[in-house]
């Protein structure tokens, strides 16, 4: 594909890497040299200086022959977003994306207006980011998890500590073990991240201390599964948020709506304390202070939280401020952590789950890379794969003949089918039909094998 991404600043340049790894033709449009350079350096990308709502700098990109437009322009007024990917539109480009940074622009009615103004998607990374923070805390017993169809399906990532009773067993032992507990338990390990590799596991694959394991069910296996791993749901009714970064404050809003029993927000900076106070809702509480300091937080009662979230500007911040949150006694702790190369040290120092705005704004990015037939995407923390929903086609590859006799990519796994009102877990006798929604989780050198598969 020919893409064109407009702005290099920390999500676009993201984007270009990932993108470029995927045999794409890849033109970054920047205003900034600075920015220019450093990309130029590590990746391999075309690159064009100047101002991205230039109708010459469009055209000279190549917007008249290109398969999709991303704009990401870092600018504080991300309305040039919005411009450049209309003007690209125009020019003949055949999907635009707009990074946003106005919430009221995600509602039904706009999201309609903007559609018919020729946008495909808008996006709001830190709305994006607040939402699975949200969500993190419902799911409260597993490190990350993703819903199909509205939870008839499920795929929860859990951590074997060292009390884990999984620790000497491999896959067939462990389906085995499960089965014994509830003769109906249906569930399948897709994936093993262990190291900062991700294997996909087959039936003599032993597990091993501080693995991460990839499980889908159903929705009723989830609870005989949690029982049997040992892991137990927090009911989150006290949150305490270190940070008032946009994030925080959306969270904030948020919970503030489910009526717990305490929301906290704490930022350091008194002007931001004092705007909190006076926009967010009375059920949230705000305290000002410097969250770096383990008294501090102590002298607001950290200790009597369910859920610690760390949202300020600063990974490192993020990081320990959750260890500290942990080594206090805080049930569960979520940090948001932009650098990725800290995400796997965020998990070893034991912080429960993290979040990344890149991350998820590439998952969602990255659909518009495939076929139509994929429903969603979502790079899940902790791994390289990514999990993917699809719709198979009629007379598709995947249709057939039953899994077992398919010659579906090595590096990857149907994890679980939704057909009409029932889900069930994928074996090798399933026999995919058209129209069945398919969750597959994938290694992203067989994501396009697998894209092929269901056209």
């Amino acid at each position: 594909m020919k893409i064109i991404i407009e702005g290099a600043g920390q999500v676009g340049s993201h984007l270009a890497k990932m993108l470029s790894q995927e045999n794409n033709e890849i033109t970054v449009i920047d205003d900034d040299p600075a920015r220019i350079r450093q990309l130029s350096a590590q990746a391999d990308v075309a690159t064009l200086q100047g101002p991205s709502s230039s109708i010459g700098i469009l055209r000279e990109a190549g917007c008249a022959a290109a398969d999709l437009f991303i704009a990401v322009n870092p600018k504080r007024d991300q309305s040039v977003n919005i411009v450049s990917a209309l003007l690209a539109k125009k020019l003949g480009s055949k999907r635009v994306i707009a990074r946003i940074d106005d919430e009221d622009y995600l509602s039904p009615e706009n999201k309609l207006l903007f559609k018919d103004m020729g946008l495909d998607m808008l996006f709001f990374p830190e709305k994006s980011a607040s939402d699975e923070i949200v969500d993190m805390l419902r799911h409260s017993a597993s490190t990350d998890s993703m819903d199909f169809a509205r939870g008839k399906l499920q795929l929860a990532v859990f951590k074997l500590d060292d009390d884990s009773p999984l620790l000497d067993m491999d896959v067939a032992g462990f389906s085995r073990a499960v089965a014994q507990l509830q003769a109906d338990a249906d569930f399948r390990i897709v994936a093993i991240s262990r190291g900062g590799a991700t294997l996909i596991p087959k039936f003599d694959t032993p597990f091993k201390y501080h693995d991460y394991l990839y499980i889908i069910t159903r929705r009723d296996g989830m609870p005989p599964l949690m029982k049997f791993l040992g892991k137990d749901k927090i009911d989150v009714r006290r949150v305490m948020i270190l940070g008032g970064s946009e994030v925080g404050e959306m969270v904030a809003r948020q919970l503030a709506l489910q009526k717990l029993d305490d929301v906290k927000i704490i930022d350091i900076d008194r002007e931001r304390c004092a705007a909190l106070s006076a926009e967010l809702p009375d059920e949230v509480s705000v305290a000002c202070g410097d969250v770096r300091n383990a008294d501090f937080l102590q002298e607001e009662d950290l200790r009597t939280y369910h859920a610690v979230l760390a949202v300020t500007g600063n990974d490192e911040v993020n990081i320990l401020s959750c260890v500290v949150a942990k080594k206090l006694g805080v049930p569960r702790v979520i940090a948001q952590v932009e650098n990725l190369e800290y995400l796997r040290l965020a998990e070893e120092m034991g912080v429960d789950s993290v979040v990344n705005k890149k991350l998820i704004t590439a998952s969602r990015i990255f659909k518009f890379t495939l076929s139509d037939k994929v429903r969603s995407v979502r790079y899940m923390s902790g791994t390289e794969a990514e999990v993917l929903e699809y719709t198979a086609a009629p007379d598709s590859r995947i249709t057939k003949a039953p899994l077992k006799d398919i010659d579906f990519p090595h590096n990857a796994i149907i994890g679980g089918v939704i057909r009409g009102g029932d889900s069930f877990i994928a074996v090798g006798d399933t026999r995919i039909e058209a129209y069945d929604r398919v969750a597959v989780f994938a290694l992203p050198d067989a994501v396009r094998e697998v894209d092929r598969m269901f056209k």
